[in-house]
Parts: structure tokens; sequence; C-alpha cells
């Protein structure tokens, strides 16, 4: 089997590498951040805006409301809001729904301090879980029949 190098991801991202990978200008990207509170970027010393990749997830979902959507800003902040309480919603149920096959999915995080790419993770874990359960369930209920 061939080497295989692992594809490295960067923790921080500039507000111009942001930008790049929207072929948006970096006012877009500073005005997008000023209006969202979503998204909080780290600064250095020199005051430079670092995004990480949750960040930048945010200013993905902005850019497809906005740019491709034709979604006004405060459309959009609506829209998010909407996104943000659904996605609570949906976890809440997720972690009502497993806790019997895992009562620690979420002891020490609330799903609302979670960044999104740990609470997808979160998510499907728990979903996989359900999953492995209902496919139990329904091996059980076929040797009921015989």
């Amino acid at each position: 089997m061939p080497y295989k190098e692992k594809e490295i991801e960067k923790m921080y991202y500039t507000i111009g590498e942001v930008a790049s990978m929207f072929k948006v200008n970096t006012s877009h990207i500073r005005f997008w951040s000023k209006h969202f509170d979503a998204i909080k970027p780290a600064t250095n010393k020199k005051g430079n805006r670092l995004y990480t990749p949750a960040d930048i997830e945010i200013i993905g979902r902005i850019y497809h409301l906005v740019k491709e959507k034709g979604f006004t800003l405060k459309g959009a902040q609506i829209e998010m809001q909407q996104m943000k309480k659904k996605m609570r919603l949906e976890g809440k149920a997720i972690a009502a729904a497993s806790e019997e096959n895992n009562p620690t999915l979420f002891e020490n995080d609330s799903t609302d301090t979670l960044s999104p790419l740990v609470k997808n993770a979160t998510l499907k874990k728990a979903l996989l879980k359900i999953k492995e359960s209902l496919m139990q369930l329904n091996r059980d209920i076929d040797s009921l029949k015989d």
C-alpha cells in the first residue's frame, strides 16, 4: 500500500486566506465579523484577525445566505438565529433519546458551548448509537417471529 501523506489542517487562518476561500474582499469578512456575533476571530500581538475552522464554517453559512441566496444582512442574522435554535433543539432531542445508551453524552458540556465541529461529531456519535440500538431491536423482533 503506497504511503499517503495526511493533509494538515491549520488551526488558524488569516483574514486574507479566509477571504480568498470565498472569493470576497477582506472587508466583507471584517464587516460580517462585526455584524454576526457567532464569528469571534482571535487576534495575535499585531492585532491581525485569526479565524478557526469553526469560524470559517460560520462564514461559509453567511456567504451562502447573503451571496448565493440573496438574503439581506438582517435576514441572514435571523436565519442564523433560527438555525442555531434548531440545532440546539435537535441536540437536546438526540441527547434525550440516547441518554439510556450513553448517559454521559453531554455531561460536562452543554450543547450551547460546543463548537459546531465538535457538536456535529458528538451528534453523529449519538446517532450511530441510536442506529445500533434500533438494529438490535429489529434483530430481537425478528427472533421473536421465529
